[in-house]
């Protein structure tokens, strides 16, 4: 059954409804008979259940979370102001928001399924519970026997559940516990517990009293208490006291701080003194998790610099920054001092690393590895627990992670930091701020625990991909390391070190069976990706092994033959070239330019498209710009035509022009100042007919007195640059110190200029206006281009 995503709701300030059930409600609340006088008959109504029933219009926080669809079936008047409404209750609801409260209440929320986490063991569950019924049925008579032989026919194993948890009459609290077990295995565990202590609930005092008086004399009140405890105990098949016993040994041999062991000895005195039932269960799994977490635990560590640094080389190729401070944190541990909670961010796009990187520093230090994956976590109690008050309530991922690995020393990878959601339940983000302060996390608290557990000794490496989604709170608590992309040279070698071998190992096929040289790779990296990181190379290895695994196949008996890997050879395995260099042709007439982006998946370039048509001197921005790139092109025409007789231009060019500047890829969306310099490249190209070198790109803020201004993101820009390319990069005089970052195979491929006003840009970037770029370019080994286009 379809249910609406909005509904009317109608909050009952006593009682629960379960599902599959039917019942008359007394309506007088001025809201809820506008709510009645509005439905008809066949209408679906969602019915919430306040918390406190003295609150006259309950708001979201007043109401459980979940609540139940209902059908109308009639509504009859009583008295003046009053209904009774008689519904059908179908299914359970998640609360999601009140929409509106006048004249009655809206809400918004989503349907739940019953479903199991055990299947199997539901079905055993179910079972069980219909024969117990069955049995009470034959014992019972008249209506009584009845009833409970309809129930232990019912199929379905959560409406089961339901339908004897509302005939029992269990009371409010007892039936709030059912509704919010949304699981049905665990819901039937719960009917059939509360099933049998509703059964005995009136026999066990006789029982008790009886076995008491027995042995016991009158007047002997401490005795016989103690007396009845046992007697209870062993009515209801509790083993509580060997329980606590077996819990007393275990805290008495642990090795716990004092403070957690004086909680865990408070616990035990409280199960010890009637902590039956639902209360004893919640204690005993709170003392396990006291028991299981790791307060001293500490795993060992290598301080062999040399064979941690040949682990970390052997795993990833490159990232030498990151290495260097993973051996810097090792050097402060093995002279006896104390690193405190090191948190490390790595930042950089998707592919160069950083996820695998954690498992490689764990491996290399002998510490635990463990990852909690954050991307789309949204409730705040995800990271620290909820409180144990709450039915079904544990510990957040954190203090999961930490009893997973045993030690309080791992190497804990936050994974995916920057793809945090918000909900309405809380921040995680905000979660993270204790954790990620060195300052604050040796006394982390989690709301479950309720008790302060040392992180400090924790290495904590954070990846992300885009730094701007983060809060200046929490980049502020972390260091920073920027992984950016990886040359052509570098990717042949990591294809050549781990691609190639891991996948031969996956597809079950020996090193000597795939044949490709260094050319054929550098091919498939030019034309066959185009990324910063390595994640579209290997599929594309895959995509190899695959076809070679086919190869074998179809042939089982022949002798296999190595799968020999050419560059002319590569679009007959890999299908046809997806990319090519189009720096050549899109630059072939005046007013285009090549300018540099930095993304949040790695550096690219752009081309800045401008034309000149008849107009009056109008300017036209397209291609779904932001309002910074918007000013930036702004800034451009004004410096132009403020300099038009300097820079060659006829001043009057707007008298009876329009001009349009376009940035392609029109759908993806673009910002920032650095494309300033691009912009004004691609108009003076345009008003002096002079074409820009297509080996040149440029990036750069433009400002109205012709300064060149300083941009981020240098390092990934070049590299972009050189994966296109391009044999010459003009970057701002005050990025110089950036170049440093570059590694030296690139700076050696590449001119870099370094420009502080926009003439020197204009004396890299335009050619000579008797020079053909493009006879150049083609001169240096680029694609010759006829009409516009490259020749084929």
């Amino acid at each position: 059954m379809k249910y609406p995503k909005t509904f009317p709701l109608l909050p009952l300030r006593a009682g629960v409804l379960l599902p599959g059930g039917s019942a008359t409600l007394p309506v007088g609340r001025a809201r809820s008979v506008a709510l009645v006088e509005a439905l008809d008959a066949g209408d679906i109504i969602g019915i919430g259940f306040q918390r406190d029933r003295d609150v006259e219009y309950p708001s979201l926080a007043d109401l459980q979370p979940i609540g139940v669809f209902a059908r109308v079936r009639r509504s009859v008047r009583v008295g003046r102001r009053g209904y009774r409404l008689v519904v059908d209750t179908l299914q359970r609801f998640e609360l999601d928001s009140l929409q509106s409260a006048e004249p009655y209440c809206i809400a918004a929320g989503r349907p739940i399924p019953d479903v199991s986490d055990d299947p199997v063991r539901s079905g055993v569950l179910a079972d069980v519970l219909r024969e117990r019924l069955a049995e009470l049925a034959k014992a019972s008579t008249g209506g009584v026997a009845t009833s409970l032989a309809e129930l232990a026919k019912v199929a379905n194993p959560g409406r089961l559940a339901d339908r004897t948890a509302a005939g029992l009459g269990l009371g409010s609290e007892a039936e709030v516990r059912v509704l919010l077990t949304t699981d049905v295995g665990e819901r039937l565990e719960l009917v059939t517990q509360l099933l049998g202590e509703a059964e005995t609930r009136d026999e066990l005092k006789k029982k008790i009293d009886s076995e008491v008086r027995r042995d016991l004399a009158e007047g002997q009140r401490e005795a016989v208490l103690r007396k009845q405890l046992e007697a209870i105990r062993k009515e209801l098949g509790d083993d509580a006291g060997d329980d606590a016993d077996e819990l007393a040994r275990r805290v008495a041999e642990a090795d716990l701080p004092d403070e957690v062991r004086e909680v865990a000895q408070q616990q035990l005195k409280r199960l010890r003194s009637g902590g039956g039932g639902a209360e004893g269960g919640v204690i005993r799994t709170y003392l396990d998790w006291i028991l299981a977490l790791p307060w001293r635990a500490r795993a060992e560590e290598r301080f062999d610099f040399t064979e941690v640094e040949a682990q970390l080389d052997a795993d990833h190729h490159g990232l030498d920054e990151v290495k260097k401070r993973i051996l810097e944190h090792l050097a402060v541990l093995s002279r006896g001092g104390s690193a405190g909670a090191t948190i490390l961010c790595l930042a950089g796009p998707p592919g160069v690393g950083k996820t695998s990187l954690g498992q490689s520093v764990a491996d290399a230090t002998g510490r635990p590895f463990v990852r909690i994956a954050l991307g789309g976590v949204r409730d705040e109690a995800e990271l620290r627990g909820h409180r144990r008050t709450y039915v079904g309530a544990l510990p957040g991922r954190i203090v999961h992670a930490l009893k997973q690995v045993g030690a309080n020393n791992p190497v804990m990878l936050l994974d995916e930091v920057d793809k945090l959601g918000r909900g309405w339940m809380g921040s995680p983000e905000a979660a993270l701020l204790e954790v990620l302060d060195p300052e604050q996390n040796d006394t982390f608290t989690d709301h479950y625990m309720e008790l302060p557990f040392d992180l400090s000794d924790v290495l904590f490496i954070c990846t992300a991909n885009d730094l701007s989604q983060l809060s200046a709170p929490l980049r502020d608590r972390m260091e920073i390391i920027q992984i950016d992309g990886y040359t052509v040279a570098e990717k042949v070698q990591i294809a050549r070190d781990h691609l190639i071998p891991k996948q031969l190992e996956k597809h079950a096929l020996g090193d000597e069976l795939l044949s490709i040289d260094d050319d054929a790779l550098a091919e498939l990296i030019a034309g066959w990706t185009r990324e910063s990181g390595v994640r579209q190379l290997q599929r594309n290895i895959r995509k190899l092994c695959r076809a070679l695994s086919l190869q074998l196949a179809r042939e089982p008996d022949r002798k296999p033959e190595p799968l020999v890997v050419t560059p002319t050879t590569l679009a007959e395995h890999l299908g046809k070239r997806r990319f090519f260099d189009e720096i050549a042709s899109r630059t072939a007439l005046p007013g285009v330019a090549t300018g540099l982006a930095w993304t949040p998946v790695g550096g690219d370039i752009l081309f800045i498209e401008t034309s000149r048509m008849r107009g009056t001197g109008k300017l036209q921005i397209t291609g779904q710009l932001g309002d910074v790139m918007k000013e930036s092109a702004q800034a451009a025409l004004t410096y132009v035509r403020s300099n038009a007789a300097v820079l060659g231009v006829d001043p009057s060019f707007l008298d009876e022009s329009d001009l349009h500047i376009h940035v392609p890829a029109g759908g993806v969306p673009k910002d920032g100042p650095s494309a300033g310099v691009t912009i004004f490249t691609a108009l003076v190209s345009l008003l002096t007919d002079r074409r820009v070198n297509p080996e040149v790109g440029m990036t750069g803020e433009a400002t109205l007195r012709g300064r060149v201004l300083p941009v981020g993101g240098i390092k990934t820009k070049v590299l972009a640059a050189h994966r296109a390319g391009l044999k010459t990069v003009v970057l701002p005089e005050r990025n110089r110190h950036d170049i440093v970052e570059i590694p030296d195979r690139v700076l050696d491929a590449m001119e870099i200029v370094f420009a502080s006003d926009m003439a020197e840009v204009l004396e890299v970037a335009l050619a000579p206006a008797d020079v053909d770029p493009l006879a150049s370019h083609a001169a240096n080994g680029g694609p010759e281009v006829q009409d516009g286009a490259p020749a084929a």
